[in-house]
């Protein structure tokens, strides 16, 4: 009758390109995952490392529990001392500072 014999359609090599077209939706989500969330969190760290890496006395700082006070000794690289209030003063890990409200002005030299 009016049937006609379907002949297969010769193709390259087989694999190649099915493989890149398989893989492109996995690079597509990674590159977007790591312009939404990697780099942003990676710039964060980084400004956060130079907060805290730039403390000084007289500084007034609130930490990640809530306390708001001010720096009146930096112990050593690791530990701040911070006056909560008037006579209460705890030593403080400078990664658990979140944010430092007001700045000191640096001493200058009269020289």
């Amino acid at each position: 009758m009016f049937i006609t014999p379907a002949y297969a359609q010769a193709a390259g090599p087989a694999g190649t390109s099915g493989f890149l077209i398989q893989i492109l939706p996995f690079v597509a989500i990674f590159a977007i995952m790591y312009f939404l969330i990697i780099r942003p969190q990676r710039q964060r760290m980084k400004a956060h490392q130079e907060l805290i890496s730039n403390l000084r006395r007289g500084d007034t700082i609130v930490t990640t529990g809530g306390l708001i006070g001010k720096v009146s000794k930096v112990v050593d690289d690791g530990e701040i001392q911070v006056e909560l209030g008037e006579g209460v003063k705890v030593r403080v890990v400078r990664s658990m500072v979140s944010e430092v409200r007001s700045k000191t002005e640096p001493a200058k030299d009269n020289g």
